[in-house]
């Protein structure tokens, strides 16, 4: 991938499995991997919020970088989340990302500073410069504090590596100005509206349910993107909407996620604390949801 070709597909942000006592586990990271490359999506992102980056030390962060480099083994694509509070570690994250070959970097706003507009712009430029790779921004003020507007994107775009954005915002309308930028590539970051982000004309979807439900993502992208078939879309979107709003809405989302990757018959463990594991209530709603979503989706791409 280079700055000049936008990104395609169904990006996966990989969950981080932990072992009972916090630990990373890597063999299970590796079998989620496996699982995701088999299935057929097209990119991985480690190191995003769904890999719970934020309940890690900057070590951490860079050893998983690594482990999932050597593991993809230039199979699919990786991008690399460089966000931090720390410009410095965003610094280091980007040199790792640069050193291990990643296809490209993942940057949010720095969480809690909330700068303005200028200092932002100048905080993604400073990592760009570090890294020298394709640029996936990642607008997600509901968790960062702050949104990237049209000041900001008009000084980051001055970059040729600033290709691409994943919009979080959940603001349709910004969904629309996005998607005429001439320099930005619009890429879903908001599931419960998958469909309205392929119908402005997205081409890539960072889903962190894809998981464990990679398959059934992969529909909706081909549905949508590849067919331009919007009838069949708006039949499999129905299908996912349920999970889609227990997601963006339900207020559990990393808890959601990795219970999901269970289901799929691997192995996650719990997030780091403060979150806990879904409780037995929720597991089994989960997995109601999960079970009625994958026969209806089957049988709109099979109908015979």
């Amino acid at each position: 991938m280079n700055a000049a070709a936008p990104f395609n597909g169904i990006y996966v942000p990989v969950i981080t499995p932990y072992q009972a006592d916090g630990a990373i586990d890597y063999p299970a990271l590796a079998a989620v991997l496996e699982f995701l490359v088999e299935s057929g999506v097209h990119g991985i992102v480690c190191g995003g919020t769904t890999g719970e980056y934020y309940a890690q030390t900057l070590e951490a962060r860079i050893a998983l970088a690594r482990f999932t480099r050597r593991q993809l083994a230039g199979r699919l694509p990786l991008t690399v989340g460089v966000g931090a509070v720390r410009q410095a570690d965003s610094l280091a994250m980007a040199r790792c990302a640069r050193e291990i070959g990643a296809d490209a970097i993942l940057v949010g706003s720095p969480p809690y500073a909330l700068p303005t507009e200028h200092e932002n712009a100048l905080n993604v430029l400073a990592i760009d410069r570090e890294a020298g790779l394709p640029i996936m921004l990642y607008n997600y003020p509901g968790r960062m504090g702050v949104s990237m507007g049209d000041a900001f994107l008009n000084h980051v775009s001055q970059s040729p590596n600033v290709c691409a954005i994943k919009e979080s915002s959940g603001d349709p309308d910004r969904l629309r100005r996005l998607a005429q930028h001439p320099a930005i590539a619009l890429g879903c970051g908001m599931d419960d509206q998958a469909l309205e982000f392929f119908a402005w004309g997205a081409r890539f979807w960072v889903c962190a349910g894809a998981n464990f439900l990679p398959r059934e993502h992969i529909a909706l992208y081909r549905a949508c993107v590849i067919a331009g078939d919007f009838n069949t879309g708006r039949r499999i979107m129905s299908a996912m909407l349920p999970l889609m709003w227990r997601l963006e809405q339900g207020g559990q989302f990393i808890q959601t996620i990795k219970h999901g990757v269970t289901l799929a018959g691997l192995s996650s463990g719990p997030p780091r604390p403060p979150l806990q594991a879904l409780n037995p209530q929720d597991q089994q709603a989960l997995a109601q949801i999960v079970a009625t979503l994958k026969t209806a989706v089957a049988d709109i791409n099979n109908p015979n």
